[in-house]
């Protein structure tokens, strides 16, 4: 039987300082570069089925085959980063995996009772669902919908880190339209 499931390209870390996680990675692990995404700009969350207003940011960097995305949520809208257990000191809150379709994704997991905890797209289209894999012993997995900008902008993540020379470790983004713009693929009005 097939794993319903893609390979694991993405640990997602929930921090409480950004500044000082990517610093532990850039510093201890020693990889890099980080890109910022500074309060993403989404255009619809839904958490547990109630529209959220998440204030957030994100710093991504690659590993080899593996992303590490470190995340900070600012305000106290409930959140799957919200309800994290471990959110007072971080650690690893989910593993991300692309996908051709979360929607069809979604139907499909239905019937092996796996449902989505928090979903929705961002400003540029990017489309996601975290789904709710995290009882006991597995962790939360979150689906990407693959797509002309996300590809663009992890393979912009992924070609950064490849003989990495130590500069420019943290590279700022006022929004994800931004880091849409450095990629040059044009924005979806989802």
């Amino acid at each position: 039987m097939p794993a319903p499931f893609g390979p694991v390209m993405q640990l997602g870390f929930v921090v409480n300082d950004l500044e000082h996680a990517m610093r532990h990675w850039l510093d201890k692990v020693g990889i890099g570069p980080f890109f910022i995404l500074e309060h993403v700009q989404f255009a619809q969350v839904l958490h547990r089925g109630t529209p959220a207003d998440i204030d957030m940011s994100v710093a991504l960097a690659q590993w080899g085959e593996v992303q590490v995305e470190l995340i900070q949520q600012f305000n106290d809208t409930p959140s799957i980063y919200t309800e994290f257990a471990g959110r007072k000191q971080g650690g690893l809150q989910h593993v991300g995996v692309m996908t051709q379709s979360v929607a069809e994704d979604l139907l499909r997991l239905r019937a092996r009772g796996i449902e989505a905890v928090q979903s929705g797209h961002t400003g540029t289209g990017i489309r996601f669902a975290y789904v709710d894999t995290d009882d006991h012993p597995g962790g939360m997995i979150e689906l990407i919908e693959s797509g002309p900008v996300i590809d663009g902008f992890f393979k912009l993540v992924r070609e950064s880190a490849q003989d990495w020379d130590g500069g420019e470790p943290i590279r700022r983004f006022q929004s994800s339209a931004s880091a849409v713009a450095i990629v040059g693929v044009p924005t979806s009005s989802s």
